[in-house]
């Protein structure tokens, strides 16, 4: 059952969160805090269980330790118990029902919704796109595949999420189209919603995001504002376990420092 807890609590909080699959641990004693309205960057090598991570946020996986999210207690809710609390996850891969147009897409996305919200979320949601919103009566099939993410995205919109996760939605995508669905995520956070963002392209990630974690070998191994001097050199030594595991303080000094 899904417990309250005070209203001053962050969006989403993780204390000593571990997950995998079956008996292949993953990850092992995840801290990770998001407040709302800010973009938080989750980069790492491949490998390194960034997907895993939002996947066990979600209900996706099984995990142990506490999450809370909204002040609500979330370390046993599935996710359908989540997104009904305002946490969306866009997963890897343009997920979309390619035989269905982009409008059925999206009012897919918003079963359950009352029925006379659904329209006006919709449009919404397309409104973030103008590209698809003019290819709304076609089949997903015939978008681009940047087309297709976009849709996967204005999917997780028509929820009106508290908190967007998107996993790597610059993959196989122009560096027009990255920027576009970047752009909407800027957008989000300037409405007040909070977006957990993961990135291979990390300088587009850097000048998006508020704070930025890196996950390596399924720990987290440093924790930073994003526009921290001197960033990209200490990320590619937490990448390669180059004494960069003390996370930094809120103030972005390091422990001593405090």
């Amino acid at each position: 059952m899904l417990t309250s807890a005070p209203d001053s609590a962050p969006l989403l909080h993780l204390q000593g969160v571990s997950a995998g699959y079956g008996r292949i641990g993953v990850l092992e004693g995840i801290d990770l805090t998001i407040r709302k309205g800010e973009i938080v960057a989750l980069l790492g090598p491949n490998g390194a269980g960034k997907s895993t991570l939002l996947k066990a946020i979600s209900g996706l996986l099984p995990r142990s330790g506490r999450l809370s999210f909204g002040g609500v207690d979330i370390s046993t809710a599935g996710p359908r118990e989540t997104v009904r609390l305002g946490l969306v996850h866009v997963v890897e891969g343009h997920r979309v029902f390619t035989q269905q147009s982009v409008h059925d897409n999206l009012l897919l996305a918003g079963y359950g919704l009352p029925r006379g919200e659904i329209s006006a979320r919709v449009e919404e949601a397309l409104g973030f796109f103008p590209e698809i919103a003019a290819k709304r009566a076609d089949r997903a099939a015939t978008l681009s595949g940047g087309q297709q993410q976009m849709l996967a995205v204005a999917q997780g919109l028509v929820r009106r999420p508290r908190l967007l996760m998107l996993d790597e939605p610059s993959a196989g995508l122009s560096p027009v189209l990255v920027d576009r669905v970047l752009a909407a995520a800027a957008q989000l956070r300037d409405a007040g919603t909070a977006v957990l963002l993961v990135e291979q392209l990390i300088e587009k990630a850097l000048a998006l995001a508020d704070r930025v974690y890196a996950l390596a070998r399924g720990s987290i191994v440093l924790e930073a504002r994003a526009d921290e001097a001197g960033l990209a050199q200490r990320l590619e030594q937490a990448y390669f376990g180059q004494g960069a595991h003390a996370p930094l303080s809120p103030d972005g000094g390091s422990p001593a420092q405090r």
